[in-house]
């Protein structure tokens, strides 16, 4: 486990002292510097987020990674596709080789162009799922969005994780809370996982709070007491697991199998935690992101199952035995649109 996994643990420790949470913070108190300035010249308009000729949603967080932004992107192009929209979504293509400097074309809506090794797990993973959306990569946002309007003419852009990428004007700001983990220890990057600081409350449009679980009376009443705290429109997303399936042939395993898990997400937990209908024979979490070679999962014997975000990079290798959870997740698209 190395130093980044340590600290991703200490962002959600409330009671973590010593020498590196020390060194952490005063780290955090120039961060803090630097986030509330870049935010003050936008908010002062000195700086203007730049338009482009659709409309533009974007899909964030507060925090680092893990929360469940992606499915929530899926669910949203899906749903603007069957209207017959012309849909893009933009990320930044993090954990892939391609060159984010440039736009990258992942799909087209038709076609993939890339691996999940070259484009990154979450882009490819939407590219996949998401028929008839276009889906590009680019550090430069503002430089995705207006070449989806002039070479695809698109109607609408999803960004995914796009809260703090204030350079192109969005229509709609959603942004994602998990219900167990929060905030964690409200602490600013590096000490913790916020990447803003409370001036970023106010670009909340509408804020979904997401339940990775089977019972979500608890998140349920999390929902409650945020929109009364922040003032803003608060629903629950629900994220429950469907079904475990083999990424090869398609065929469903039974529960009450052994199965090791392994995955590189942000949240490890919540995943093996899904797994409670099988037999845990092992877990394995690596890092967010990682890029799986063949050692990684050479010496595991029987079932292997991990995500559907991994299973995308495990894909490649020859093997028969690696499962993927299926997740199902649910929310209200219309009011979280404001559609009549």
């Amino acid at each position: 486990m190395n130093l980044k996994t340590e600290i991703t643990k200490l962002h959600y420790d409330r009671n973590a002292k010593g020498f590196l949470v020390s060194l952490l913070e005063g780290c955090s108190y120039f961060y803090g510097i630097g986030s509330a300035l870049k935010n003050k010249l936008y908010d002062k308009k000195i700086l203007k987020p730049k338009k482009v000729n659709a409309y533009v949603i974007s899909v964030g967080n507060m925090t680092t990674g893990g929360v469940g932004k992606t499915p929530v992107v899926l669910e949203l192009a899906r749903y603007f596709v069957k209207k017959g929209e012309r849909i893009a979504i933009i990320s930044r293509g993090y954990g892939g080789r391609l060159n984010n400097k440039d736009v990258n074309v992942i799909s087209d809506g038709q076609r993939v162009f890339y691996t999940a090794q070259m484009a990154g797990d979450e882009p490819f993973w939407l590219a996949q799922k998401a028929s008839g959306a276009i889906v590009l990569t680019c550090k430069n946002r503002y430089k995705a969005a207006k070449l989806a309007v002039e070479k695809f003419n698109v109607t609408k852009i999803i960004l995914d994780d796009g809260f703090q990428h204030r350079k192109l004007h969005r229509d709609l700001d959603i942004v994602l809370m998990d219900s167990t983990m929060g905030l964690g220890n409200e602490k600013l990057l590096p000490a913790g996982p916020l990447r803003e600081g409370a001036e970023a409350l106010d670009r909340i449009d509408k804020l979904l709070i997401v339940s990775k679980n089977t019972d979500h009376t608890k998140a349920e009443k999390f929902a409650r007491i945020m929109q009364k705290r922040l003032k803003l429109e608060t629903q629950l997303c629900r994220t429950e697991p469907d079904y475990v399936y083999n990424i090869k042939t398609g065929e469903r395993l039974e529960a009450g199998n052994p199965v090791t898990a392994i995955c590189a997400i942000g949240q490890p937990r919540q995943f093996f935690d899904f797994l409670k209908d099988y037999e845990l024979k092992d877990t394995i979490a690596l890092d967010d992101h990682h890029l799986y070679s063949p050692s990684d999962i050479v010496d595991i014997e029987g079932n292997i199952v991990t995500t559907e975000k991994d299973a995308v990079k495990l894909l490649r290798f020859d093997k028969d035995n690696i499962y993927a959870l299926k997740l199902k997740t649910t929310f209200d698209i219309e009011r979280l649109l404001n559609v009549d």
